[in-house]
């Protein structure tokens, strides 16, 4: 009976739906403790479960697929808040173009520094920098620049995690308090779940984080593979 249940694909969306609401619910009787995060929870609880169950990857996708196939309108969905904030975006948007694009040489300049320092092979320096762009486009971007597309998403996801756990709080020791800058910085680094935590923090946080998050990628897309190919040469 139970090797029945655990093949259904129906299975691990209920338990990826049931894990992370219990993420949610230890989060909230913590007093929203970003180190009890519940995309992080739900993260490492599953990778558990799943071993324990002996569910293949695989598998647990099939069965799984319908969250990441609701990513993208969830995705989109950021523009409602944004949109709110148009009148702050027009005016703010020449600092807000140069901060991303620091953000994004930053990254990519630090992470391939980083490699060559420590030995490490080209391709992983490559798949470092990709490391605050959202997963999507940092697969596409992967390709271009001669990085490890699974190396790359470990990356993104490790990223993703740290910020949402440490970033507001890091950022509020160092003195930032305005919940713009603080959801663009948390959008620009940690991608979507740096802007969860954004929503979570203040709805302009939020809304930044998102419109952070969208043009970080955007210029990754456009600057790190003309880096690469200068490098390259």
């Amino acid at each position: 009976m139970m090797a029945y249940i655990l093949a259904q694909p129906a299975f691990c969306l209920m338990l990826t739906l049931l894990v992370f609401a219990c993420g949610q619910w230890l989060f909230e009787r913590s007093g929203q403790n970003p180190l009890l995060n519940p995309v992080a929870f739900a993260i490492l609880t599953l990778i558990a479960l799943l071993g324990f169950l002996d569910i293949s990857y695989t598998q647990y996708f099939e069965g799984a697929q319908v969250i990441h196939l609701l990513l993208g309108p969830a995705t989109v969905a950021l523009a409602v808040p944004l949109y709110r904030q148009r009148a702050h975006v027009k005016r703010l948007w020449w600092p807000i173009g140069l901060a991303i694009l620091a953000s994004v040489l930053i990254s990519y300049l630090s992470a391939v520094q980083i490699a060559r320092v420590l030995s490490m092979p080209g391709e992983v320096g490559q798949s470092l920098a990709l490391k605050s762009v959202t997963v999507p486009v940092a697969m596409g971007i992967s390709e271009r620049i001669e990085a490890v597309v699974s190396l790359t998403i470990v990356f993104v996801v490790i990223t993703g995690n740290l910020g949402s756990i440490i970033g507001s709080g890091l950022l509020s020791r160092l003195g930032v308090r305005d919940p713009k800058v603080m959801g663009l910085a948390l959008g620009a680094t940690s991608h979507g779940q740096g802007a969860a935590r954004a929503f979570q923090l203040h709805p302009e946080s939020g809304a930044f984080a998102g419109l952070a998050m969208a043009l970080t990628a955007i210029t990754a897309s456009l600057v790190m593979p003309l880096i690469h190919a200068w490098s390259s040469h």
